[in-house]
């Protein structure tokens, strides 16, 4: 019996997502499928549905989805392009540069990489074709550097492995773990620039006008405020993930509403309207995974799959190595918040066993779904970015080899070095993992 539920829970998820069903009705419809088979009460599914959306540390997830609205809106996009181009813009390939930079920015700020290619794509991508680069590399540029945002805090998805994880990871230390690699990820794209402005001899940069600076710069500060006040807050211990999403959005709207007055008072409804459908969207994704992942658990999926992936090998380096092939494969094919509330419960045992640290792996997980966002068939930040440029999606895919590499390149090192991500928590927050 309980062979069949297994074959149907994850046979049925499988066939049904080939079927280009939604992957929160594919789950719940697969779970379902394998609790009845189980002869389980509908109750219990129903209590884990409810519990997937009912959490405290879930919170700042609106928060952080308002906050980014306020931003698109606000204009804020603006004033970080025009920062990082105060920075980097007057380089040859100064505009490839900005690209990475604004992104780096703007990923501190949002924390998302579909609303970093929406807001700043629409921008840099049109200017960028305009200076004569490649469609493909404007496009490809715009939608790697962008996962710089799940990285760098605030990070929705940092707070949904944390959950993912038991309770028993810090969703302050998890935000700090990540500032680093998502810089060193900003630093090889801009090397990869580098090398690609001799090669193609990329056009130099106008940078900003002159007597302009020091009005960019203030302008640029004050949403890069929104960085310090999560980082600062949630490392020194002042207050939680949660109060810090809810300040910073506080922050942002009073940023867009009274100091840039770009968004009027007017214009808050639909700007919170905008926002529930995206929070619709996550919220249903967590609610239908936690459900999936309790009947996993009944069934001891996880188990076997640690028995088995133990049994392959012991070799911590290697280990590792499959699973990073294991999530860049699945982020293929799947949204990045459902395959951290399955994947989680599951790996983490395997991981913590050859001695890797939660919060670590949490880190290096989150990285690799990332590129899951840049790579086709259901790359979100991928298809964004080819609306946004009008290039086609297998063509541009082809064009970013180069850029997929630096991004490996740079997972890998996270995987194999832990302090690029522990060293902040360690020294900052006396972190002893």
């Amino acid at each position: 019996m309980s062979t069949l539920a297994g074959i149907i829970l994850i046979g049925g998820f499988a066939v049904l997502m080939l079927l280009k069903v939604p992957v929160c009705f594919a789950m719940l419809v697969a779970t379902l499928g394998s609790a009845a088979v189980m002869g389980t009460n509908f109750s219990v599914m129903i209590r884990q549905l409810m519990d997937g959306a009912n959490n405290f540390s879930l919170l700042s997830i609106p928060f952080f989805i308002v906050m980014g609205e306020f931003m698109s809106a606000g204009g804020i996009s603006e004033k970080i392009v025009a920062l990082a181009n105060l920075a980097v813009g007057h380089f040859r390939g100064g505009l490839a540069y900005v690209n990475v930079l604004d992104s780096m920015f703007f990923g501190g700020i949002s924390g998302s990489a579909v609303a970093d290619v929406s807001s700043l794509g629409s921008m840099v991508i049109p200017m960028m074709k305009k200076q004569g680069y490649d469609e493909d590399f404007a496009v490809g540029l715009t939608v790697t550097t962008a996962c710089q945002g799940v990285l760098i805090p605030p990070s929705h998805n940092m707070v949904i492995y944390a959950l993912a994880a038991g309770g028993g990871v810090s969703i302050g230390t998890l935000f700090m773990a990540g500032l680093l690699p998502g810089i060193c990820l900003g630093c090889g794209m801009m090397l990869m620039c580098f090398v690609m402005s001799k090669r193609y001899n990329f056009p130099k940069g106008t940078g900003v006008k002159k007597g302009e600076g020091m009005k960019v710069l203030l302008d640029g500060i004050l949403p890069m405020m929104t960085l310090v006040i999560i980082m600062v807050g949630t490392g020194a211990g002042v207050f939680t993930a949660t109060e810090a999403s809810a300040i910073a959005c506080v922050y942002t709207m009073i940023l867009s509403i009274v100091v840039f007055r770009k968004v009027k008072v007017s214009e808050i409804g639909q700007i919170i309207k905008n926002s529930l459908k995206t929070l619709a969207i996550v919220m249903t994704l967590l609610a239908t995974a936690k459900a999936f992942a309790y009947m996993m658990t009944e069934l001891r999926i996880p188990a076997a799959i640690s028995t088995f992936l133990l049994g392959v090998t012991d070799n911590k380096i290697i280990l590792l190595l499959i699973i990073n092939i294991m999530l860049l494969l699945l982020g293929c094919f799947m949204d990045m918040a459902p395959l951290i509330t399955i994947m989680t419960p599951i790996l983490l045992p395997v991981v913590t066993a050859v001695g890797v640290d939660p919060i670590h792996f949490g880190v290096m997980m989150i990285f690799n779904l990332a590129v899951g966002l840049c790579t086709p068939p259901v790359g979100s930040a991928l298809f964004v970015g080819c609306a946004i440029g009008k290039t086609p999606i297998e063509r541009t895919a082809k064009n970013m080899l180069p850029l997929y590499a630096v991004m490996v390149i740079v997972l890998l090192s996270v995987t194999y070095i832990p302090d690029i991500a522990l060293i902040l928590p360690k020294l900052l927050m006396g972190y002893g993992g």
